[in-house]
């Protein structure tokens, strides 16, 4: 009998959300009547432009990708003003995640993280055999953080700003004076997948790669093209910190880590700011008429800073697994966080006329 690594044995994999597949299915649905807003997709996809040069280039896929990924790397230079040596491509921004654990961690080395916050942390953590230390509080607090940091004197510290699946965020000024209350020995990986959302809707929350690597040698940032820029399907992120860093991180990168659509896509969505500035202001306005709604019905939510808001289920009502799988039947995927131990609802923010269809579901939930 084979023997698998001993950690798996405990290792849960990540759930990832619902597929329209798997509603039309299961519920006999027809394709274009399924909402999915479960997964924080853009929900108007990417732009047109990168699509067609996507399809314009497809002939090519037999070919390997350009595995120094320049093109893709100047453009992400030029928006973040950093030299391509402090960029690291990935096969999605987890893939990033991944390569920054292998690099650093030893078996039986702490790693801490927020109580609610991406899977991918502990999992990668603990397949290196790391032990995991966690804040007790849902939202980000910093305090907790740096108490913990001195207990338990961590490798890597994640910090997701804003945090999925909550939507907080923290501002630049208290970010910069924790990590400058840190050991530099310890790598703090910032994910900002959702960053482009809290710019847009508060300044203060923006944190810049370049100003953060520059001055915190220690610190990772960890971008991606799957929500603003509407990549999902690609798989494509990026990491960010200073050249020693990265270098060291590029050895754990398998050749071709990207693929040439991919890198292809991601280079062309960066040339187009229309797209992501619609995209933007569309989500702050429809983001508005969901916390309309939560404080009609006396419903509590998370002040987000993403592409979602999370909202609580009733204590007496109905839980969000009934209300999830209800609105499930009806055509609609949202995410439960019961696995996070939250008896609360993450909706992606869609586009107006998906919304009306939610609200007018979840109205009657709420009944």
């Amino acid at each position: 009998m084979i023997q698998f690594h001993p950690v798996l044995g405990s290792l849960k994999s990540y759930e990832a959300g619902k597929p329209i597949e798997l509603v039309v299915r299961e519920f006999g649905i027809r394709p274009e009547d399924v909402i999915k807003l479960g997964s924080n997709e853009n929900p108007f996809g990417c732009s047109e432009h990168v699509a067609e040069r996507v399809r314009a280039a497809a002939s090519q896929m037999y070919l390997y990708p350009d595995d120094s990924y320049l093109e893709l790397k100047n453009e992400l230079a030029r928006k973040f003003e950093v030299t391509p040596e402090r960029i690291l491509p990935g096969n999605g921004s987890d893939q990033v995640l991944d390569f920054a654990c292998r690099s650093v961690l030893l078996p039986g080395d702490p790693v801490l993280i927020n109580r609610v916050t991406f899977a991918m942390y502990k999992i990668y953590s603990l397949q290196c055999g790391a032990k995991i230390h966690s804040t007790e509080t849902l939202p980000h607090d910093l305090n907790a953080f740096l108490e913990l940091s001195k207990l338990h004197k961590p490798k890597i510290i994640f910090l997701c700003t804003p945090s999925n699946p909550a939507g907080d965020a923290l501002s630049k000024t208290d970010v910069y004076g924790f990590l400058e209350q840190l050991s530099p020995n310890t790598l703090v990986v910032i994910d900002g997948a959702y960053m482009e959302f809290a710019a847009k809707k508060d300044p203060e929350k923006l944190l810049s790669p370049r100003q953060l690597t520059d001055r915190f040698p220690n610190v990772l940032y960890v971008g991606t093209f799957s929500k603003v820029y509407g990549l999902g399907g690609m798989r494509i992120g990026y990491g960010i910190g200073n050249a020693e860093l990265i270098r060291n991180l590029y050895k754990m990168r398998p050749p071709f880590s990207v693929a040439n659509l991919s890198a292809l896509a991601a280079t062309e969505a960066l040339c187009r700011p229309e797209h992501v500035e619609f995209y933007l202001e569309n989500n702050l306005a429809q983001m508005n008429r969901y916390e309309t709604f939560a404080r009609e019905q006396d419903l509590t939510w998370i002040d987000s800073y993403a592409n979602f808001i999370t909202l609580f289920a009733r204590k007496n009502g109905k839980t969000s697994e009934e209300i999830c799988r209800s609105l499930l039947r009806q055509g609609i995927i949202l995410r439960d966080l019961k696995s996070y131990d939250l008896n609360a609802i993450r909706i992606t923010i869609g586009r107006p006329e998906q919304n009306d269809r939610v609200l007018e579901a979840l109205t009657k939930e709420f009944a």
